[in-house]
């Protein structure tokens, strides 16, 4: 499986961990950028990271921000991209079951690397419902 992720300087530290993870995990990872603590702006990063999902070069992706409220927006300014924010694994397990999201944004100041990981493994290892109902809905969210 294929994973871009992406951050700007306050999630910096945390997309790393998570890069690492996947890899552990025998996923190739894509690292879209930030490469440093340096300020940056987590738009293009979002951005990045959403269109290599939408573009079938990543089937998944990770996005990663102080509190992950802005790189989620600016992902899912991206067509096709249905970014969820979540802090905690419940979450992540009904985003995947339900909405089909495909990818997953974290406050990388607001959760814990123990209980970050926790979420991520969460969402890669649960596959969408494809129940008629979250289906339909995926649709019309894609509409």
């Amino acid at each position: 499986m294929k994973v871009a992720v992406g951050s700007d300087h306050g999630g910096f530290e945390m997309k790393e961990a998570v890069k690492k993870h996947l890899e552990a995990r025998g996923y190739e990872v894509k690292d879209c950028g930030t490469y440093s603590l340096d300020s940056c702006d987590y738009p293009q990063f979002g951005k990045a990271v959403g269109r290599e999902v939408t573009s079938g070069a990543a089937d998944f992706g990770v996005v990663v921000c102080t509190t992950g409220i802005g790189i989620s927006m600016a992902a899912n300014k991206v067509k096709g991209v249905r970014c969820a924010l979540c802090s905690e694994p419940l979450s992540a397990k009904m985003t995947r079951l339900h909405n089909n999201a495909n990818v997953l944004a974290l406050g990388g100041k607001m959760v814990g690397e123990n209980l970050a990981m926790e979420i991520v493994d969460t969402f890669f290892d649960t596959p969408f419902s494809a129940e008629e109902k979250h289906a339909r809905r995926v649709s019309q969210l894609d509409d």
